[in-house]
């Protein structure tokens, strides 16, 4: 299959402990509850694929093309992996669990999947004194066990204040956790995989303690923390500003700032696009579409130059 629409998709929502209502709020989504955490809004994940919203495939998965019409994202015959990433907007009403993703290498051994968790985050929003957790102060893997085992978290957990238009880069083997009053976009590889620390001894509706991973939680931390580095770029096109948050092994990640007008080329196998604040018009060949904040959308290989003009925010993303 060829075509040079883009592929707009429907986010797909989760429900969870910690989770509220802003993706209702900011964003104008019809969340199954006020318990709502995350929006899947990217995805081929088998736990929420997104489906296609328009076009021929419209009804059809993100993991249907992939699969199907591989050519969409200039993907190689031979190709028999997953689709990459997973792109997801968090609503975290209450502190999210500490937590741990493991590598590829891990996650293929142990957990059977293709992929581990290295994701980054974009915060969207923040409340005054919002706060992540990220990394940890032991300086070994026996005191990282030692600090769990005796659960020395005040004294583990390295604790970071946040706001709107903060990046945060996390590595697969960093503990880390969103907290309380901040909505971020996050882009990820395509994995479910958590492995739970802390939980601040919450208990569900029915009066249990959600499960813990504290063994392979060790055995992925990497010990001691060091902050990862992102070196960040900054280039103009026309009315777009386009600053380049991470290039590393897994993805690409983009904040673009349009304020007029642009003519790009797809320089890329496709791009994976987030709108989070204004309108937009995207052009390509002779059909015009409107995208506007809450809009997620895949530009597939199909497509040679594309235009954009307006004024809006987004994030973007390739592998």
């Amino acid at each position: 299959m060829y075509t040079t629409e883009p592929l707009f998709l429907q986010p797909v929502f989760q429900e969870r402990i910690w989770g509220g209502s802003k993706l209702k709020d900011e964003f104008d989504y019809d969340i199954p509850s006020s318990q709502t955490g995350e929006a899947w809004v990217v995805s081929a994940h088998p736990h929420g694929p997104s489906v296609i919203k328009n076009g021929p495939l419209a009804g059809k998965t993100l993991a249907d093309a992939w699969k199907d019409h591989g050519n969409l994202f200039n993907k190689k015959a031979d190709n028999d992996e997953a689709y990459p990433l997973l792109v997801k907007i968090l609503d975290a009403a209450d502190d999210l669990s500490v937590q741990v993703h493991p590598n590829d290498s891990f996650a293929r051994d142990v957990e059977g999947v293709p992929y581990g968790k290295t994701e980054c985050w974009y915060v969207l929003s923040a409340e005054e004194g919002a706060e992540l957790v990220l990394g940890h102060q032991a300086q070994s893997k026996e005191q990282l066990a030692n600090m769990i085992d005796h659960g020395e978290w005040d004294n583990l957990l390295r604790r970071v204040n946040v706001k709107a238009g903060d990046f945060v880069y996390v590595p697969s083997g960093t503990i880390h956790a969103i907290g309380k009053g901040i909505v971020i976009l996050e882009t990820q590889q395509s994995s479910d995989i958590t492995y739970r620390v802390y939980d601040y001894d919450r208990k569900d509706a029915s009066g249990q303690g959600r499960e813990l991973h504290l063994e392979r939680a060790k055995d992925v931390t990497t010990a001691p923390h060091a902050d990862a580095e992102a070196v960040q770029t900054e280039t103009i096109h026309g009315g777009l500003t386009e600053k380049r948050l991470v290039q590393e092994h897994y993805f690409t990640v983009y904040h673009w700032q349009l304020a007029g007008e642009a003519q790009r080329r797809l320089e890329q196998d496709y791009l994976q696009v987030s709108v989070i604040e204004g309108t937009a018009q995207l052009s390509i060949g002779a059909n015009t579409f409107t995208i506007a904040k809450g809009s997620h959308f895949v530009i597939p290989a199909g497509v040679r130059e594309y235009h954009l003009s307006g004024n809006a925010e987004m994030i973007v993303s390739h592998p």
